[in-house]
């Protein structure tokens, strides 16, 4: 049986998860990213935003993933564990490579937010995690 508090953490992360993909589909319009690449270059204004759909589109599907398999009654232990180890995983690296390479480093406010916001998102599956994986009586 999963507790609420661990289902509460799990929809709150996929909420940041939809979120911030569904967010990131209009990022490169958002932001101009074609004015900083040469217009000559259509190979690459085409590679960046394939790259850029195809993260949007990943975290909205974990997002999704988790929250489906989080509520639904025909989950076990094992694919929960899965998918939520690989969603730590890509938020933990998210994490990291804020502290190595911030964004936002022109206003340590939005810096230290996206940093906290990350750290947030991660810690919204690596709890549930470790929990299902110490509990001995979660399913098979």
């Amino acid at each position: 049986m999963i507790s609420p508090f661990i289902r509460i953490l799990v929809a709150i992360g996929s909420s940041a998860s939809i979120g911030f993909g569904i967010w990131h589909f209009s990022v490169p319009k958002h932001w101009n990213w074609n004015s900083y690449i040469d217009t000559r270059a259509t190979e690459l204004i085409i590679a960046v935003h394939a790259i850029n759909i195809f993260f949007s589109l990943c975290l909205v599907l974990f997002g999704l993933m988790n929250a489906f398999l989080i509520f639904g009654n025909r989950s076990n232990k094992y694919s929960i564990t899965i998918v939520l180890g690989a969603t730590c995983i890509v938020w933990f690296a998210r994490v990291v490579l804020q502290f190595l390479r911030p964004q936002g480093s022109m206003s340590p406010f939005l810096q230290y937010s996206m940093l906290l916001s990350f750290v947030v998102a991660f810690l919204c599956f690596a709890i549930p995690l470790f929990s299902i994986l110490k509990k001995k009586d979660f399913g098979q």
